[in-house]
């Protein structure tokens, strides 16, 4: 192992924030605490000007150097020998964060069924209060795709100028009746499970499996299928298409619970950027950093305009897109395209 390499596993830290300042959300509701589990790779400068913020999406954790390996890590575009990256687990969650599995203080019992609902702007409220606890004055740039990008331009509305830049990719300021369709699918394949409502950490896992599997085809492309999912021989049953939606359906299964997976998937059709705010026009223009928004030219399910609408409405927007047959899931592949657009997109700044 080399100096470097020594140097990038040192500076990986792994810890959790315990809020004792009570967080009132959207909905009228009240946390009276909550835990946020986040990791941080590298070590911030002398001028604390090389924070680099990552919102992962719906399942993710917060350890962006595994799932993101291709942006983030040593000698990748966000290296921590030259950034301080930090990535939280966003609120409901089940790596960390307080989630429905998490005691409620009130009662003393797991919060099961009776978890609050949340939406983007009360996971991005949490991450402020993260940002204040850490001492972060500012935000080089705040980066996150799919529901992490609805987060981010939530918190990128109160961040205000503490925010320098901000990335968008795979995102939209508004979820459309399309994507809270395909969630309300998923969700209604969980309630379909006959252990759904019994009070366990297994609870609605066999609908989750099924709730996976069709959200695998709104991230995919029907080329993407096509090309890595063609059966070559004959047949009359046994699809590799059929087997591998059920594999993502089981592996996912192993690592997540259907109630984690509810309470996201609805704050995902919460995100409303301009609500109480004049509309999203109005929202999107109140954003002073400046943003990259980056649309996927094959994403069915938050399409490419919604991201160029993003570009066109803020003060100082710009829009690529990547092409790929991947589809919505294309932002965490093309590592190659999205480490190109950065590049250009910073060195536009100098």
């Amino acid at each position: 192992m080399n100096l470097k390499s020594q140097y990038a596993d040192l500076t990986m830290t792994q810890e959790v924030f315990h809020s004792t300042e009570s967080l009132t959300l959207e909905s009228g509701e009240v946390l009276k605490n909550f835990d946020l589990a986040y990791t941080t790779y590298g070590q911030l400068n002398p001028e604390k000007s090389n924070v680099i913020w990552v919102i992962h999406a719906l399942t993710g954790d917060s350890k962006a150097a595994e799932w993101w390996n291709g942006l983030i890590g040593e000698d990748k575009f966000f290296d921590p020998a030259n950034h301080f990256i930090i990535c939280a687990n966003l609120l409901g969650s089940c790596y960390g964060s307080t989630n429905p599995f998490s005691e409620n203080t009130e009662t003393g019992e797991p919060y099961f069924y009776d978890f609050p609902q949340v939406t983007t702007r009360d996971l991005a409220t949490s991450l402020e209060r993260l940002r204040i606890h850490l001492g972060i004055d500012q935000i080089h740039t705040l980066i996150g795709g799919s529901l992490g990008g609805q987060v981010g331009l939530e918190w990128a509305v109160t961040l205000g100028q503490k925010l320098k830049n901000a990335v968008i990719l795979a995102s939209t300021p508004k979820t459309s009746p399309w994507v809270i369709g395909f969630n309300e699918t998923q969700r209604m394949a969980i309630e379909s499970d006959c252990t759904w409502g019994e009070c366990h950490e297994l609870a609605g896992i066999k609908g989750l499996e099924t709730a996976r599997a069709i959200a695998m085809l709104s991230y995919r492309h029907p080329d993407d299928l096509k090309i890595k999912q063609s059966d070559r021989e004959d047949k009359l049953d046994g699809f590799r298409s059929a087997s591998y939606l059920r594999y993502q359906g089981q592996k996912l299964a192993k690592r997540f619970n259907a109630l984690s997976y509810w309470t996201l998937s609805k704050a995902m059709d919460s995100h409303d950027l301009g609500r109480n705010r004049g509309g999203i026009d109005a929202a999107l223009n109140s954003i002073e950093a400046k943003v990259l928004a980056i649309g996927v030219n094959s994403d069915l399910l938050f399409l490419p305009s919604e991201a160029q609408y993003i570009s066109q409405k803020v003060k100082r927007g710009t829009y690529k897109e990547i092409h790929s047959t991947a589809g919505h899931d294309a932002f965490l592949i093309e590592f190659e395209q999205l480490a190109y657009f950065l590049k250009s997109y910073y060195l536009e700044q100098k």
